[in-house]
Protein backbone atom coordinates (compact mmCIF):
# COMPACT_ATOMS: atom_id res chain seq x y z
CA UNK A 1 0.00 0.00 0.00
CA UNK A 2 1.37 3.48 -0.82
CA UNK A 3 1.61 6.10 1.88
CA UNK A 4 3.48 9.08 2.43
CA UNK A 5 4.07 10.71 5.93
CA UNK A 6 4.99 14.21 6.62
CA UNK A 7 7.01 15.00 9.54
CA UNK A 8 8.96 18.30 11.10
CA UNK A 9 6.27 20.33 11.30
CA UNK A 10 6.34 22.99 14.34
CA UNK A 11 5.86 26.12 16.00
CA UNK A 12 8.92 28.65 14.76
CA UNK A 13 9.70 32.74 14.85
CA UNK A 14 9.77 34.38 11.75
CA UNK A 15 12.74 34.03 10.15
CA UNK A 16 13.26 30.97 11.51
CA UNK A 17 13.96 27.67 9.60
CA UNK A 18 12.68 24.56 9.85
CA UNK A 19 13.12 21.03 7.48
CA UNK A 20 10.31 18.55 6.56
CA UNK A 21 10.37 15.53 6.09
CA UNK A 22 7.58 13.17 3.83
CA UNK A 23 8.74 9.39 4.72
CA UNK A 24 7.24 6.99 1.83
CA UNK A 25 6.41 3.73 1.41
CA UNK A 26 4.94 1.29 -0.66
CA UNK A 27 6.39 1.85 -3.62
CA UNK A 28 10.26 2.76 -5.27
CA UNK A 29 10.86 6.67 -4.52
CA UNK A 30 13.30 6.46 -7.90
CA UNK A 31 9.95 5.77 -9.88
CA UNK A 32 7.38 8.87 -8.17
CA UNK A 33 7.88 12.63 -8.46
CA UNK A 34 7.17 13.69 -5.58
CA UNK A 35 5.79 17.70 -4.83
CA UNK A 36 5.05 19.54 -1.55
CA UNK A 37 1.89 21.50 -1.34
CA UNK A 38 0.23 23.71 1.32
CA UNK A 39 -3.45 24.67 2.86
CA UNK A 40 -3.45 27.60 5.17
CA UNK A 41 -6.43 28.02 6.90
CA UNK A 42 -9.07 29.81 4.66
CA UNK A 43 -7.44 29.48 1.64
CA UNK A 44 -6.94 27.48 -1.30
CA UNK A 45 -4.14 24.54 -1.64
CA UNK A 46 -1.33 26.06 -3.47
CA UNK A 47 1.92 24.27 -4.58
CA UNK A 48 5.53 24.86 -3.00
CA UNK A 49 7.80 22.79 -4.97
CA UNK A 50 8.55 19.86 -6.64
CA UNK A 51 11.38 17.44 -7.65
CA UNK A 52 11.39 15.18 -10.85
CA UNK A 53 12.06 11.32 -10.19
CA UNK A 54 14.60 10.55 -13.21
CA UNK A 55 16.35 13.96 -13.41
CA UNK A 56 16.41 15.33 -9.79
CA UNK A 57 15.20 18.60 -11.46
CA UNK A 58 13.65 20.72 -9.11
CA UNK A 59 10.51 23.85 -9.08
CA UNK A 60 9.96 26.34 -6.80
CA UNK A 61 7.07 28.59 -6.45
CA UNK A 62 7.62 32.17 -6.83
CA UNK A 63 6.29 32.95 -3.09
CA UNK A 64 9.13 30.22 -2.13
CA UNK A 65 12.15 30.37 -4.40
CA UNK A 66 15.22 30.82 -2.99
CA UNK A 67 13.91 30.30 1.00
CA UNK A 68 13.31 26.59 0.19
CA UNK A 69 14.97 23.93 -1.04
CA UNK A 70 13.55 20.47 -1.47
CA UNK A 71 16.05 17.31 -1.90
CA UNK A 72 15.35 13.41 -1.93
CA UNK A 73 17.43 10.89 -0.46
CA UNK A 74 16.09 7.64 -2.67
CA UNK A 75 18.37 4.99 0.07
CA UNK A 76 15.89 6.57 2.72
CA UNK A 77 12.10 6.74 1.03
CA UNK A 78 12.52 10.43 2.13
CA UNK A 79 11.90 13.61 0.35
CA UNK A 80 12.54 17.16 2.45
CA UNK A 81 11.24 20.95 2.24
CA UNK A 82 13.99 22.92 4.21
CA UNK A 83 12.87 25.98 4.50
CA UNK A 84 14.48 29.26 5.89
CA UNK A 85 13.39 33.04 6.32
CA UNK A 86 10.39 31.89 7.36
CA UNK A 87 7.39 34.56 7.46
CA UNK A 88 3.86 33.92 8.80
CA UNK A 89 2.92 34.00 5.78
CA UNK A 90 4.18 30.55 5.51
CA UNK A 91 2.28 29.69 8.24
CA UNK A 92 -0.04 26.03 6.78
CA UNK A 93 -0.21 22.80 6.68
CA UNK A 94 2.27 21.52 4.56
CA UNK A 95 1.40 17.98 2.25
CA UNK A 96 3.39 15.98 0.22
CA UNK A 97 2.18 14.32 -2.64
CA UNK A 98 3.36 11.72 -5.33
CA UNK A 99 2.61 10.61 -9.00
CA UNK A 100 4.41 8.61 -11.46
CA UNK A 101 5.31 11.14 -14.10
CA UNK A 102 7.52 9.64 -17.26
CA UNK A 103 9.05 12.75 -17.73
CA UNK A 104 12.50 15.03 -16.98
CA UNK A 105 10.80 17.98 -15.33
CA UNK A 106 7.97 18.34 -12.76
CA UNK A 107 5.54 21.21 -11.87
CA UNK A 108 3.32 21.99 -8.80
CA UNK A 109 0.16 22.16 -11.39
CA UNK A 110 0.40 18.28 -12.64
CA UNK A 111 -2.13 16.02 -10.78
CA UNK A 112 -0.90 13.74 -7.70
CA UNK A 113 -2.61 10.73 -6.74
CA UNK A 114 -1.01 10.06 -3.65
CA UNK A 115 -1.28 12.23 -0.92
CA UNK A 116 0.28 12.60 2.46
CA UNK A 117 -1.85 13.86 5.73
CA UNK A 118 0.02 16.68 6.27
CA UNK A 119 2.07 18.61 9.33
CA UNK A 120 1.44 21.86 10.72
CA UNK A 121 3.65 24.42 10.15
CA UNK A 122 2.99 27.63 12.17
CA UNK A 123 5.19 31.00 12.04
CA UNK A 124 4.65 33.02 14.83
CA UNK A 125 6.27 35.39 17.47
Amino acid sequence: QLQLVESGGGLVQPGGSLRLSCIVSGFDLDKYTIAWFRQAPGKEREGVSCVNNRTGRTFYEDYVKGRFTISRDNAKNTVYLQMDSLTPEDTAIYYCAAEEYSGYSCNTAWDYTYWGRGTQVTVSS
